[in-house]
């Protein structure tokens, strides 16, 4: 199996599947089944490749693995250069198999242009990819700008009442602030004639340059994740986009600016990074605390579920920035936990949207009488949201809380505020759609989940549990590359610290 180019076969094996279904013909009705068929063993045949990539990977090495490299614009020295190390290889996973999610998730929500809507899946699931497996700069920079096609499509054709106002305000600033990554990119190439990976993550850039390619960097990581002030995009976008566009979104492509930061602002500026993390930190927290606030006014479910994200990810980066093992894993982990939990959160609104078409919550209320499954999945997915104990959401917070306090205690306070506020708005939504009289109308004949539902959350609610109850199986396989990225960041702190 090792002979196998499997990482290319993960990447590319869904335009194989959007291509056929592209040439299915027919009556309305069978093409749709058809290509809801095709989508369906697509995604599943890659998942499963992407186990393959995980049972070949070796936990002691911490270099990239499974590395295929071959000339592709060979006159600027560019090539086509996959690998996966420990802190991709999640990532990868996390991407195949919430494609998988979202297909079967969709089986019965989307009936217009179902043929479209699945090869946009498919092409997004390569993009996603190919962004945690490139080892090239440029084919980095191709897959990172590429998501934005599909996301586009997604929002715009298949999204709410106001999406073309989401989609073009989506594109508009994600395309901003990648204009100036090229640019970094561009000079970097400059600077060393070489756009590889690895050559650069061990490239020592004159100090002064260093903050010049962090900051064109930061506004494009920064929007990606995002981070305050640059999350405006990000509450339209989720509640104009249709429910697997929102798990997308939320489960994977707010990871690319937190992986872009450890696969670039860390290693290959290191002290530039160490001289702008009082910023992030600030950034960080003022989103912790305000985007929480925000979230406990909110009347809308995907939106206060939005605005979590962006709490969610304050946390992340102050672990990121954090230089010790503990902040860095959990900051990954988190990344990770947030991935399944937000996604498995949209999806339980989308499935109470699907019936009633409303994301309101004074349109909701007890539910539990009528939907007794879905108000135990919807409560074990709260309960990660808010970090207890047993789940996902608790190993992430606690490491990076630990991890920055050796840093700034300080921090480490206000951080931890963001478990307390996520308590209250999660808690008051749950209690204001589960519980009470049933009273309305229009919720006395809804219908528990169906087959496909339960199916789509099933595999979430096994991950959440195994990742709050037996971490170590997560944690292992990114130790040696957090610490090889460690070697790299710590000496530049402490020549920092020196002047």
């Amino acid at each position: 199996m090792s002979d196998w180019p499997l990482l290319s076969l993960v990447t590319f094996l869904p335009l194989v599947g959007a291509a056929f279904i592209l040439f299915i013909r027919g009556e309305p009705e069978i093409v749709a089944q058809n290509s809801r068929s095709v989508a369906l063993w697509t995604a599943l045949v890659t998942f499963l490749l992407s186990i393959l990539v995980w049972a070949n990977f070796d936990p002691a090495q911490p270099g990239f693995q499974m590395v295929e490299k071959s000339p592709w614009l060979p006159g600027l020295g560019v090539n086509y250069y996959v690998g996966v190390d420990g802190i991709s290889l999640w990532f990868v996973l996390l991407s195949t198999l919430l494609t998988l999610i979202c297909i079967i998730g969709s089986w019965h929500s989307v009936q217009t242009r179902v043929k479209e809507y699945m090869i946009a899946f498919l092409v997004m699931n390569t993009l996603m990819v190919g962004v945690f497996v490139a080892l090239d700069i440029v084919l980095f920079y191709i897959f990172f700008e590429g998501i934005l096609i599909p996301m586009y499509l997604i929002i715009g054709i298949w999204g709410g009442p106001r999406r073309i106002y989401a989609a073009f305000k989506f594109f508009l600033y994600t395309l901003a602030g990648s204009v100036l990554f090229l640019i970094a990119i561009l000079v970097m190439y400059m600077q060393t004639g070489t756009t590889e990976i690895p050559v650069l993550m061990n490239t020592d850039f004159e100090p002064a340059l260093q903050r010049w390619l962090w900051l064109a960097m930061f506004a494009s990581f920064a929007v990606k994740m995002p981070m305050w002030p640059f999350h405006t995009w990000l509450p339209d976008a989720h509640v104009e986009a249709p429910t697997a566009g929102s798990v997308v979104l939320a489960g994977i492509l707010l990871k690319v600016g937190g992986y872009a930061f450890l696969r670039f602002s860390l290693p290959m500026l290191p002290e530039a990074s160490e001289y702008f993390t009082p910023l992030i930190f600030a950034l960080s927290v003022i989103a912790i605390i305000y985007t929480s606030l925000v979230a406990l006014a909110q009347t809308d479910m995907k939106k206060l579920i939005a605005y979590s994200s962006v709490a969610h990810m304050g946390i992340v980066t102050i672990g990121i920035f954090t230089p010790n093992a503990p902040g860095i894993a959990g900051s990954i982990i988190m990344m990770l936990s947030h991935g399944l939990v937000s996604a498995a959160l949209f999806m339980v609104v989308g499935v109470v949207y699907d019936r009633i078409h409303s994301r309101e919550i004074a349109a909701y209320g007890g539910l539990a009488e009528r939907m007794p499954v879905y108000a135990t999945v919807f409560m074990l997915f709260m309960l990660a949201s808010v970090g207890l104990p047993g789940t996902s959401g608790f190993v992430g917070e606690i490491l990076v809380i630990v991890g920055v306090f050796a840093v700034d205690a300080w921090v480490a306070a206000l951080a931890a505020t963001g478990m307390i506020l996520g308590a209250a708005y999660m808690l008051w939504l749950y209690r204001r759609v589960i519980f009470g009289a049933l009273t309305k109308e229009s919720l006395k004949a809804i219908r528990d989940m169906r087959a496909n539902e339960v199916i789509a959350f099933a595999p979430l609610v096994v991950l959440v549990l195994l990742m709050g109850i037996y971490p170590q199986f997560f944690l292992e396989p990114m130790a040696a590359s957090i610490d090889q990225l460690l070697a790299r960041t710590l000496p530049a702190a402490e020549q920092l610290a020196m002047q």
